[in-house]
């Protein structure tokens, strides 16, 4: 049996929303990304597949990403302003869906 000593090991921190998986995950796909270049990249284009291509505006997946790769945290409040703060930082993004199956629903 799991004992969870904190409220917060149940609900998790809190983040920018509106969606934990869509907007929480994805800054930190863009962070593993980022991570990966070892700087912010020049230019970001990016292909969501499933329930991201669906929802990714209302969602705010695709701001979502772009402040993960300009480096922000979950917890940061800039995620909302991350297209400004892109352009100002000289990031180009592209944001493209596609309809091909993948594995996982949130590709």
């Amino acid at each position: 049996m799991t004992i969870f000593r904190s409220l917060f090991d149940v609900i998790g921190p809190i983040m920018v929303g509106p969606s934990s998986s869509h907007t929480a995950g994805a800054v930190r796909i863009g962070l593993a990304a980022r991570s990966i270049f070892g700087e912010m990249p020049d230019t970001a284009e990016i292909t969501l597949y499933g329930s991201f291509a669906h929802t990714y505006q209302g969602h705010g997946t695709d701001r979502a990403l772009v402040a993960g790769l300009l480096g922000y945290s979950l917890e940061s409040t800039e995620i909302k302003k991350a297209f400004q703060l892109a352009q100002e930082a000289g990031m180009t993004s592209s944001i493209a869906v596609s309809d091909e199956i993948t594995e996982h629903p949130n590709t």
